[in-house]
């Protein structure tokens, strides 16, 4: 009885290792030709060239609606010689 067992352990722990395995569908790729390769070659040319004109885009402020345009920016920087003084 526990031969059984222990084969149908193996079996079922062994199943699920060749769930892994990759199936091919299809026919495996063909040589291209060298026209193949000269249209493909074209394709990335007008890719990259169509990539040109889009213009670039500014930095962005994605508070710039909320704020009002009056409000001075304000600087964390803190002047020359000013040492702050806490009391002790």
């Amino acid at each position: 009885m526990r031969v059984v067992l222990v084969v149908a352990t193996i079996l079922a722990l062994s199943g699920t290792a060749f769930a892994q395995a990759v199936p091919t569908y299809g026919e495996p790729d063909k040589d291209k030709t060298q026209s193949d390769l000269a249209a493909e070659k074209a394709a990335e040319k007008a890719y990259h060239r169509s990539l040109g004109n889009i213009p670039d885009k500014g930095p962005g402020d994605p508070w710039g609606t909320v704020r009002s345009p009056d409000v001075p920016k304000t600087t964390a920087t803190r002047a020359k010689g000013k040492a702050s003084t806490a009391p002790n």
